[in-house]
């Protein structure tokens, strides 16, 4: 891949793989860190990019995996010495007609879906933010995280179920 391509996919889908690591990685620095590095990566290596075969799901895939390597670095790095974050800023947005009360609803409840989804185990979580946050069909998900559609379906049935049983739990209704 050369930067002529890697410029071009940064314009395509950009957007998509930076809110697909701030929503992996929760911290703002950290989502940038992951960004960089997949972008980086990807001009490392050297692939060709075939734009017949969605090279948008190749950038989630590897975004993915490095993300997941940099979480078992920091376990590893966590035994030694333990780290905290200070940043606790969500992505939220306000939506203009709405009241002020209605708008603080819908604030508490977005953070309220974001912390649950924060809390799900990672195999419910990542089908979940790629098809709903990052518009990834069930087939581009099952491609980045390498199981079948079906599997993928059943994890997004579930974590749907879990997060409507949370929110129940926590006083929401319908």
């Amino acid at each position: 891949m050369n930067a002529k391509e890697l410029e071009e996919c940064i314009d395509d889908f950009g957007t998509d793989i930076y809110r697909f690591c701030l929503k992996l990685c929760v911290d703002k620095a950290d989502a940038e860190d992951l960004y960089q590095q997949t972008f980086l990566k990807a001009l490392e290596t050297q692939w060709t990019l075939d734009w017949e075969k969605n090279p948008k799901a190749l950038f989630f895939s590897l975004a993915h995996y490095l993300w997941k390597s940099n979480r078992r670095k920091q376990a590893r790095r966590n035994t030694i010495a333990p780290r905290s974050n200070f940043d606790e800023e969500a992505e939220m947005v306000l939506h203009s007609e709405e009241s002020i009360e209605e708008s603080y609803l819908q604030k508490e409840l977005l953070a309220e879906v974001d912390q649950i989804i924060q809390t799900l185990p990672e195999k419910f979580k990542v089908p979940l933010i790629l098809f709903y946050l990052s518009d990834c069909s069930i087939e581009q998900i099952a491609a980045i995280i390498r199981k079948p559609p079906g599997t993928v379906k059943s994890r997004l049935f579930k974590g749907r179920s879990l997060i409507k049983k949370r929110l129940e739990d926590a006083g929401y209704e319908k």
